[in-house]
């Protein structure tokens, strides 16, 4: 028994210290390294906006960059551990192929972003609709691009699936046109509704000057007219400016004397809205 426990003493003292401190020793080198990583990020990050860099480019750049830099702690770590750097490098190698078969998906949106880049589609920053998503771009990722919601939810989405997808930018132009339809029953004199929303209209919050607002007959219905009330307003104010905009229509509904149409008067009855 007492051999026993010499033996386990010196298998001890000869394989697993050494092997403990050299676990101890690879994790301190991971935490340094990576805070190494992190302020080399950062400082390429500030080179990068001094040269007053796309922001887009910048984070792409800087996402790459410390991709790189921690494979490279990785496989340091392994060799310090002891482990062949040669045969592991192979290894990596052939599992990057198996993976790269098996993982398809994964390299057409690593490629879907370089073209995305290339094209600039969109920046970040810019409100966009692609892949079945409404957002504020925040990152092009390596593999995927970050959105904001309006309701303040992130989504990734992959950008091959944006890239392959019909990409709307909301916020390329200056300006974005909106469309409000106001539909009234037969009796309305549509010409001073017409000319009261024309004078109100610039004085709402967010709608610009030029283009001037415009107030026109949209289409005719068996209850009556539609009017199609088109302001521009920034791409950003866009749903502050929509809002606005139902209040003063809202407004001058009630100036003018329009009566909300009842059930009764949609099924035939004789009109009692009128505007006067």
């Amino acid at each position: 028994m007492d051999e026993v426990i010499v033996q386990l003493k010196s298998l001890a003292l000869t394989e697993a210290l050494p092997l403990l401190l050299k676990v101890i020793g690879a994790l301190f080198i991971w935490f340094i390294g990576r805070t190494v990583i992190a302020g080399f990020r950062k400082v390429l990050d500030m080179g990068l906006q001094r040269r007053q860099l796309d922001a887009t480019l910048i984070r792409y750049v800087g996402s790459l960059f410390t991709g790189s830099l921690t494979l490279m702690l990785i496989v340091g770590i392994l060799g310090l551990m002891g482990v062949e750097t040669t045969s592991f490098a192979a290894l990596i190698a052939a599992a990057g192929i198996a993976i790269g078969a098996a993982w398809s998906g994964l390299l057409a949106n690593f490629a879907a972003g370089i073209f995305l880049l290339v094209l600039r589609p969109f920046r970040v920053g810019e409100e966009i609709e692609a892949g079945g998503v409404v957002g504020i771009v925040q990152e092009i990722g390596l593999f995927v691009t970050t959105m904001d919601t309006s309701d303040n939810v992130r989504i990734s989405v992959g950008n091959n699936q944006m890239f392959s997808d019909n990409i709307i930018n909301y916020s390329h132009h200056p300006h974005r046109k909106m469309t409000v339809k106001v539909p009234l029953m037969h009796g309305v004199d549509v010409r001073v509704l017409q000319q009261v929303l024309l004078e109100r209209l610039p004085t709402v919050k967010g709608v610009q000057a030029t283009p001037a607002p415009q107030v026109e007959i949209a289409e005719f219905t068996l209850q009556g007219p539609i009017l199609a009330v088109c302001i521009f307003c920034k791409p950003t104010e866009f749903n502050d400016t929509q809002a606005n905009v139902g209040d003063a229509i809202a407004e001058v509904l009630l100036l003018v004397g329009y009566t909300v149409p009842t059930p009764a008067l949609l099924a035939g009855a004789p009109p009692l809205a009128k505007a006067g």
